[in-house]
C-alpha cells in the first residue's frame, strides 16, 4: 500500500524582484562599460562590455523561468514547474561560453594588431564604478540564491560575479600598459580572463545537468533523512529502499516502511504521519511518499 502524505507548505515566493535587479544591473554597466571602451579604445574594456550584453540576456532568461517555476502543479504537470530553474541554469551557461569567445577571438585579433590605449584614468574610473554594482549585486543574488534554495539565481549571481572577475583582471591588463608601455598586455589579460570564464560556464552547466537528470540530495540532506528515519526504527519497524531527488528548490523522497502484517491500516498510517511530520521539521519543502509493506511477506524485499 502506497501512502502519499500531503502537507500544507509555505506558498511559493516569487524571486523576480531579484531578476529585475539583476536586470538593471545589467543596464547600468552596459553604459558604464561602453563609455570605458570608447575613452580609451581597449579590447579588454570591448570584451568587458560584450560579457555585461550577456549579462542582460541571462537575466531577462532568470526573470522568465522564476516565474514559471512558481506556477503550481496543473494537469500536465503533477509536480509543478520548479525544474525550470534548470533550463535558465544551463541557458546562463551556454551565455557565459559566448561571451568568453567573444573576448577570446578579440584579445587574439588586437594581440596581433595592437593599437594604443588612451585617457587610462579615467576610463578605468568607469570601470570600477560598472564593477561595484556588479559586485553588490552579485552578493544580493548568491544571498538570496542560497537563502531560497534558487539555482537560477545561484547562476546569475556567479555569473556577475564572473564579470567582476573579469573587469579586475581587464583593469590590471590596462594599468599595465600604462605602466610599460607594451600594448600586447591588454589582450593577454583579456584572453586569461575568457579562459577563466570558461570554466565558470562549465559547472553552471554541469549543475543544471545534474538537476534535470533528478540528481539525489547531497549526503550531507540524506544523513539527515536517515537520522530522522532511525529515530522510528525498532523491533518491529524498519525500513529500506530510500530515493531522493531535488527539483529545482523542491525536495522529494520515497522509502519503503515495513511493519508487522498484523498491524491495522490505522496504525500504519498514523505512524507514517508521524514521520512526515518529522521529516518536514528538518525539510519544510520536501515532498515524502511512503509504500508500507507487510515484515513477514518476502516479496516485501523483491525492491530493496
Amino acid at each position: 500500500m502506497t501512502v502519499p502524505v500531503p502537507r500544507a507548505r509555505a506558498q511559493p515566493v516569487d524571486l523576480s524582484r531579484f531578476a529585475w535587479l539583476s536586470i538593471a544591473a545589467a543596464l547600468v554597466t552596459i553604459a558604464l562599460k561602453t563609455v570605458a571602451w570608447q575613452i580609451t579604445g581597449s579590447v579588454g574594456l570591448l570584451s568587458d562590455a560584450a560579457e555585461s550584453l550577456v549579462n542582460l540576456v541571462a537575466a531577462i532568461v532568470a526573470l522568465v523561468a522564476l516565474k514559471v517555476a512558481i506556477r503550481p502543479a496543473d494537469e500536465s504537470h503533477h509536480f509543478g514547474h520548479s525544474k525550470a530553474e534548470y533550463f535558465s541554469a544551463a541557458a546562463e551557461g551556454m551565455m557565459i561560453f559566448v561571451a568568453a569567445a567573444v573576448i577570446l577571438f578579440s584579445s587574439i585579433e588586437r594581440f596581433l594588431n595592437p593599437r594604443p590605449i588612451e585617457n587610462v584614468g579615467a576610463g578605468l574610473a568607469v570601470c570600477v564604478m560598472a564593477s561595484v554594482v556588479n559586485g553588490l549585486v552579485a552578493v544580493v543574488l548568491l544571498r538570496a540564491g542560497a537563502r531560497h534554495r534558487s539555482i537560477t539565481l545561484t547562476a546569475d549571481g556567479k555569473h556577475l560575479m564572473t564579470d567582476v572577475w573579469t573587469s579586475v583582471g581587464v583593469v590590471v591588463g590596462v594599468l599595465l600598459v600604462g605602466v610599460t608601455g607594451w600594448e600586447r598586455l591588454d589582450p593577454v589579460v583579456a584572453f586569461a580572463v575568457g579562459l577563466n570564464i570558461l570554466v565558470t560556464g562549465w559547472g553552471l552547466i554541469r549543475s543544471a545537468s545534474a538537476g534535470l537528470m533528478d540528481a539525489s540530495l547531497s549526503a550531507a540532506d540524506d544523513e539527515v533523512i536517515r537520522t530522522v528515519l532511525g529515530r522510528f526504527t525498532s523491533a518491529e519497524v524498519s525500513w529500506h529502499r530510500l530515493l531522493t531527488r531535488e527539483a529545482g528548490n523542491r525536495r522529494f523522497m520515497q522509502f519503503d516502511l515495513l511493519v508487522p502484517g498484523d498491524w491495522t491500516v490505522r496504525r500504519g498510517h498514523d505512524l507514517i504521519e508521524e514521520i512526515t511530520d518529522a521529516l518536514m521539521t528538518e525539510f519544510p519543502d520536501i515532498d515524502v511518499l511512503c509504500h508500507l509493506e507487510p515484515v513477514e511477506d518476502p516479496r516485501s524485499y523483491e525492491d530493496a
